[in-house]
């Protein structure tokens, strides 16, 4: 199948697409302030470059795209060109996995949450960071 778009079309929409700051980033972390949460820095320059991070605690949080990162719920795969897509796709999936190895090894302690459960059920991912802080003994 062929793409429905021009090339031209096609790459100013790619082009579009954010890697921070975006909506449901966005969201949690306002849930994060209005919960009197706070004490975190964004876009620290760890490897993997978290969403979120509580740096004295050692607290890495991704907020991964459901098509980037291969939600086992709701991904599907792309129409056209699938072999690109998918080979991209999974290395997304591999370097995902390796940068929270590499994160644990070093004493880190990786959320990752998928896109759809920060639309959907924002106040259960904010419970599981909030009782993570307090037994890591901040806020």
């Amino acid at each position: 199948m062929t793409d429905v778009l021009t090339h031209e079309q096609r790459k100013k929409n790619m082009s579009h697409i954010l890697s921070k700051n975006t909506r449901p980033e966005i969201k949690l972390r306002k849930i994060l302030w209005s919960e009197g949460i706070r004490g975190y820095r964004i876009h620290h320059n760890l490897p993997g470059k978290p969403d979120i991070v509580f740096t004295k605690k050692k607290i890495a949080i991704f907020i991964d795209g459901c098509f980037w990162h291969k939600c086992p719920v709701c991904f599907h795969e792309p129409e056209t060109r699938k072999e690109f897509w998918m080979k991209k796709i999974q290395s997304n999936v591999d370097r995902d996995n390796k940068i929270n190895e590499k994160l644990q090894a070093d004493g880190w302690t990786v959320l990752r949450f998928w896109e759809h459960d920060v639309r959907k059920k924002p106040d259960t991912i904010v419970k599981k960071i909030s009782e993570l802080i307090v037994k890591s003994g901040e806020n």
